[in-house]
């Protein structure tokens, strides 16, 4: 065995990882700079088993060529990375393994979708432009998969906004940001939203996260498919302006006309 090459996963996801360009070999007999030079790291590198009674580790180097090339001489391709470990009883087929199974596996981490923020919140005005923007970020978790250590990535690529009165934004790459209390109202960014009738609206935002995945230090690999997270709905409280002219402030007088509680109906 020459060394095993990583399984072509490419798909019809729009996540730059998805397509990578280059596919990759691990390097069982770790030739670094050609067919007959050796990395010294893989002669000094001790790959004890992870588990009592478990098979040892291979040391591989992980090259990389580009997929538009057929049957490369993988020998003149200068590593990528390594040297590092390689675990199964099988070595050969551990990649194909992992890819299998790594969309579930992706799927069943507690990613967190961030939150839905909006302002003003949670009262706003109709005919006012409501700003919404969202805390979701990268996120890295680390997984130990067949006995090899996995380092995955869930990076929110997309997102749609529902804004509880039957209109939407998105799909959109926009996480929208958040403005001085000063323009609130006033300033409409790429992400606000702009109440027509009072009431009270459940706005959702949904995330779609792509991903990519390591084998024990070795390059990232994308993940072919996508997982969407929903945010619990936070209920915007929509008004109308009415003027009136009143003698105190709500500081200095809380139950006066149109102070936050009080009934002015």
């Amino acid at each position: 065995m020459t060394g095993q090459l990583a399984p072509n996963l490419g798909g019809t996801s729009t996540s730059p990882a998805a397509d990578d360009p280059n596919q990759y070999l691990a390097d069982t007999h770790c030739r670094a700079d050609g067919p007959d030079t050796k990395d010294p790291g893989c002669d000094a590198l001790e790959c004890p088993a992870t588990a009592t009674g478990g098979e040892e580790g291979t040391p591989v180097i992980w090259k990389e060529s580009p997929k538009a090339i057929t049957n490369p001489g993988w020998t003149d391709w200068i590593p990528v990375s390594g040297p590092t470990c390689l675990y199964d009883p099988e070595p050969e087929n551990v990649l194909a393994n992992i890819a299998a199974r790594i969309l579930t596996d992706f799927r069943q981490l507690p990613i967190n979708p961030g939150t839905l923020e909006a302002q003003p919140f949670p009262h706003t005005l109709k005919g006012g432009p409501t700003n919404f923007y969202t805390t979701a970020a990268e996120q890295a978790f680390d997984l130990t998969i067949l006995g090899q250590t996995v380092h995955l990535t869930a990076t929110p690529a997309n997102h749609s906004y529902s804004f509880g009165d039957g209109t939407t934004l998105g799909p959109t790459p926009a996480t929208g940001y958040p403005i001085p209390e000063t323009e609130w109202l006033s300033n409409q960014t790429r992400t606000s939203h702009i109440y027509t009738n009072t009431g009270n609206y459940p706005a959702t935002l949904t995330t779609n996260f792509t991903g990519t995945y390591s084998v024990n230090n070795g390059p990232p690999l994308p993940i072919n498919g996508t997982l969407d997270i929903t945010t619990p709905a936070k209920t915007i409280h929509v008004w109308k302006t009415e003027k009136a002219l009143v003698a105190d402030t709500c500081q200095e007088n809380p139950n006066s006309w149109g102070c936050p509680g009080t009934n002015n109906d």
